[in-house]
Parts: structure tokens; C-alpha cells; sequence
């Protein structure tokens, strides 16, 4: 099914606000993880673990479901299609891992977030640990990056389904 170009122009501008949402919000992240793992001042390390938890349950999150949801609505109602051109399976792809790896990082977020909560964290407490989302949010970030550059660049190439459609298409109606 295509979309109405009223309604392709909606879902496109519900795209690009919650991909480009969810970079800025993951940005917005790495800088508290990087200040809560540098600081010495406790009082900021607890802020920032505090607000990680908060931004990553209630902007990241939501931000980077919708831009799946809508990217899917988006591939599903163009011409594009899900499956016809490797750019936008790689976009796919990429979005579910980025999502998938935030999940799984939830709960080691909410961990050092209780436990700033609860206790005055030094610069050497769980610093294995807290380094994971830094590591994570910079690497999410320089993922989330490489959808942005496929949808404005749009490389070529159909996928052995996108061959098949394009040319059942071609042959025009079978009798």
C-alpha cells in the first residue's frame, strides 16, 4: 500500500524528528556518562547517573522505538519498500541493533543509578561498570549516524527481492 502524499510527509517528518531525536537525546547522554565517570565532584557523579536513568527510560527510548515504528511505516508505504534496496535494510538492521543494545544496557543504567541514589560515589567505585554506557552511547552515536547518511545518500542497489519486484513491474499484467 502507498501512502496519500499528505500522509508520506507526516510519517517522513515523524521519522526524521524521532532519528534525529534520538541522536541529539543519545548526545545529550554520552555527555552525562562522561561527566559522571571524570568528575570528582560526587554530588555531579550522582546528578549525571541520576539523569542517564531518566533520559534514557524517557527520551532514548521512546525516541528510538518511534524511529523504528515510523521507519517501518515509512519503508512499508513508499516505493522503497522493506526489503528492495540493501540502504534501507542496513538502516533496518542498524536501528534494531542500536535498540536492542539500549535495552540490554537498561538495566546496568538503572544499577548505577540506584546505587547513586543510595550512596556518594568516588572516582574509582565501579568504574568498569561506569564506563560501559559511555562506551555504548559513543558507539550508538556513531551508529545512529550511518542511517542519517544512507537515507541522504541513498546508495544503489536492490537486493535479489528488489530485483524480483522490479522486474515482475516491468513485464507489466500477466494475461
Amino acid at each position: 500500500m502507498i501512502m496519500t502524499p499528505g500522509l508520506r510527509k507526516f510519517a517522513l517528518t515523524a521519522h526524521v524528528t524521532s532519528s534525529v531525536g534520538t541522536l541529539g537525546a543519545v548526545a545529550g547522554f554520552l555527555a552525562l556518562a562522561v561527566a559522571g565517570l571524570n568528575s570528582e565532584d560526587s554530588q555531579m557523579v550522582r546528578a549525571a547517573y541520576l539523569a542517564m536513568e531518566l533520559t534514557a527510560w524517557y527520551v532514548i527510548v521512546p525516541l528510538a522505538l518511534a524511529s523504528l515504528l515510523t521507519g517501518l511505516v515509512q519503508s512499508l508505504g513508499t516505493p522503497w519498500g522493506l526489503l528492495r534496496h540493501y540502504w534501507v535494510v542496513t538502516k533496518l538492521l542498524l536501528t534494531v541493533l542500536v535498540t536492542i543494545v539500549l535495552l540490554l544496557q537498561m538495566e546496568l543504567i538503572g544499577y548505577l543509578a540506584d546505587v547513586s541514589a543510595e550512596t556518594m560515589l568516588s572516582s574509582a567505585d565501579l568504574r568498569v561498570l561506569r564506563m560501559s554506557p559511555m562506551i555504548h552511547a559513543a558507539g550508538g552515536l556513531l551508529v545512529l549516524l550511518v542511517p542519517v547518511v544512507l537515507s541522504l545518500y541513498k546508495p544503489r542497489g536492490l537486493t535479489p527481492y528488489g530485483w524480483r519486484k522490479q522486474h515482475e513491474g516491468s513485464m507489466g499484467p500477466h494475461p
